[in-house]
């Protein structure tokens, strides 16, 4: 594991300089806290971060082959490498390492840009062609690992991260509206685009070649929904069972200590009951929990311990408290541009926990995705009983009444959630899923909201190109794929990534292994939910791997109590940050807006979390990167 970079000056030859590369690695030494590497020939310059994980004396990037004519950096896991590795030697490559970066290196030379379809793990990859010229960088099916590029004043930069190419002076720090609008909307800030408008993310299973002076992006691979209805549940649960134990065996490959994320959900408590099977040694579980003022409705310590003592694990609590403000630059700077999951919070306090004991640590994410987990995948299914009430009751009328519902004190989400399931019951399919999505509750959020109404209406037609794909039959596989392409790889596994590279640890995910996606997709989607009845198959897959209690409590999710701690303990912090002088060095918010949010909020009327959480990241973030900057 490790962070990369790299620099092409595509239509000169100025040459690259190891100083360049060098200041670009210093920026991802978290990412790599072991070696450095660089190679500099001409135009172009790779570097290198490493975090040794296999082979470590002899895995030192950047690797050439043979006559060293092609370089590769990589960042990622390949958890096929060895099979690979044997079929190359018996077709006469010669290896002077053990690791699986070298592996990809005589891949490509064997065959070519085709290379990625071989690869089962995550990825980030840069390959310098000397013979052809030619610079190829590549990202994983899924987005586990992450990549950014930018092309400006005749050259492509790429990195593991924001920040190294962000070092570069020259770079033009201007906010994309596009990106902000998409950020207020959804929290995050989904791929291509970042929040600078020369900068992009490199989409998941695509790959980016840069030859003679020009730039193409393909796609290599993509998810494709086929629900099997000929196949019985045992075929199924059997399948799946068979592909995450292997999934999970193959990613206990490492030179260093590993152990795993508990939460004490089903998804998490799966992979350590699974890895139990196959470890040699007790597994060493973390958990965490929530203190201060939240009356412990998130706190899953308790199945955690359940599920830890069935399987003899090595268990750590470690429990997070309200006081974490003077975090919230550092969690901003981890990735260089707005993110507002609340997420971050126990991501960040779990891998620093994890930190201390191991080096590698499994998780349960992407169950949710592959199984049908979130609230709103059941919103959805609700929605077509919704559509067909009666007529002598009014859906108008029943909307107006639960509109006037007062959120709980306690912070639960449901009436939030009735809420919007009511506002969108009456919208088309895709509408009604972004629906679920939007944060921004028709609020006119911005002090010029004419000048976001068209990036506004762009970041719904991206996010919905996906809910409409035309290879996709079933909505419930619409709404499963579009996650998939956007929430999973852009939200959730970006915060993993973020967080655990910050702490110098790296996290593998077996369920997201694309070999077990592939089989989940033929699943029936009325296989995954069943009777209002969220992950069906999965429970009944692990019935008896789990304690009931694990498999039948309400999910909680990886959040914090943020709700709570916005109403109590982060209330003076919330306030200050969002004051009129601050929101007024930029002057891109409607104020009034944002008097109401926070009255709201704080009254209980209702729940605005997740906007004036991305309110206060964005303006912390605005204050590390643009401030006495021109915003264009």
């Amino acid at each position: 594991m490790c962070g990369i970079c790299g620099v092409y000056h595509i239509e000169d030859v100025l040459p690259v300089t190891r100083e360049v590369i060098h200041a670009m690695c210093q920026t991802l030494t978290h990412r790599g806290p072991d070696d450095e590497g660089i190679y500099v020939h001409g135009p172009i310059g790779l570097g290198m971060r490493r975090l040794s994980i296999i082979d470590i004396a002899g895995g030192k990037q950047p690797i050439a082959n043979e006559d060293k004519t092609i370089w590769v950096v990589f960042n990622g896991e390949i958890y096929n490498y060895q099979e690979l590795r044997k079929s190359l030697l018996l077709k006469g490559h010669r290896f002077i390492t053990n690791s699986d970066t070298e592996t990809i290196i005589h891949l490509y030379e064997e065959v070519g840009t085709e290379f990625v379809n071989h690869l089962r793990g995550m990825f980030a990859i840069a390959i310098w062609d000397e013979r052809q010229k030619k610079l190829i960088i590549a990202r994983d099916r899924l987005g586990i690992k992450p990549l950014f590029y930018a092309w400006y004043n005749n050259k492509l930069v790429f990195a593991s991260e924001m920040k190294a190419i962000l070092q570069d002076e020259g770079f033009p720090r201007e906010i994309d509206d596009e990106a902000m609008a998409a950020y207020f909307t959804l929290s995050y800030i989904p791929a291509p685009l970042t929040i600078f408008k020369k900068m992009m993310k490199l989409l998941p299973g695509r790959i980016l070649i840069v030859e003679n002076g020009n730039v193409k992006i393909h796609q290599y691979w993509d998810i494709n929904f086929r629900p099997d209805r000929t196949k019985k549940e045992d075929y199924f649960i059997e399948g799946f069972m068979a592909l995450l134990e292997e999934s999970v065996r193959i990613r206990l490959m490492s030179e260093v200590p590993l152990g795993v994320f508990l939460s004490g959900g089903i998804d998490s408590s799966t992979v350590v009951a699974l890895m139990s099977k196959v470890s040699k040694s007790p597994v060493k579980t973390v958990t965490i929990g929530f203190g201060g003022d939240v009356g412990g409705y998130l706190d899953e310590r308790i199945y955690a311990r359940e599920v830890a003592s069935r399987y003899s694990s090595r268990h750590t609590e470690h429990e997070v408290l309200p006081t974490f403000q003077n975090l919230t630059e550092t969690i901003v700077r981890a990735f260089d541009e707005p993110l507002a999951d609340d997420s971050t919070i126990p991501s960040y306090f779990i891998c620093k926990a994890a930190k201390e004991q191991v080096t590698v640590a499994l998780s349960g994410l992407g169950g949710d995705e592959n199984f049908c987990g979130y609230e709103r995948y059941l919103g959805f299914a609700l929605s077509k009983f919704y559509e067909k009430l009666p007529r002598f009751i009014d859906q108008t009328w029943v909307r107006k009444i639960i509109e006037k519902l007062p959120e709980r004190a306690d912070g639960h989400y449901t009436i939030n959630h009735i809420k919007r399931f009511v506002r969108s019951a009456s919208l088309s399919p895709d509408r009604r899923y972004f629906g679920y999505l939007s944060r921004m509750n028709g609020a006119n959020l911005f002090a010029e909201p004419n000048k976001f109404l068209h990036p506004m209406q762009i970041c719904e037609d991206m996010i919905l190109s996906h809910f409409n794909s035309s290879n996709i039959q079933d909505d419930l596989n619409r709404v499963f794929y579009c996650d998939m392409k956007t929430y999973l790889p852009e939200d959730i596994l970006a915060v993993t990534d973020r967080m655990s590279m910050h702490h110098s640890l790296e996290v593998r995910v077996p369920f997201l292994d694309h070999k077990l996606v592939e089989f989940c997709a033929t699943i029936p989607p009325e296989m995954k939910i069943r009777w209002f009845q969220k992950k069906y198959l999965l429970k009944k897959a692990t019935k008896n791997l789990l304690p009931k209690e694990v498999i039948r409590h309400r999910k909680q999710g990886f959040v914090g109590p943020m709700t709570r701690w916005l109403q109590g303990d982060l209330k003076p912090y919330v306030l200050n940050t969002l004051s009129e002088k601050n929101l007024h060095r930029h002057g891109l918010f409607n104020s009034n807006t944002i008097q109401t949010l926070l009255r709201e909020h704080l009254t209980g009327r209702e729940i605005h979390d997740t906007l004036i959480w991305s309110l206060v990241v964005f303006q912390v973030w605005f204050d590390l990167y643009l401030e006495n900057s021109k915003i264009t």
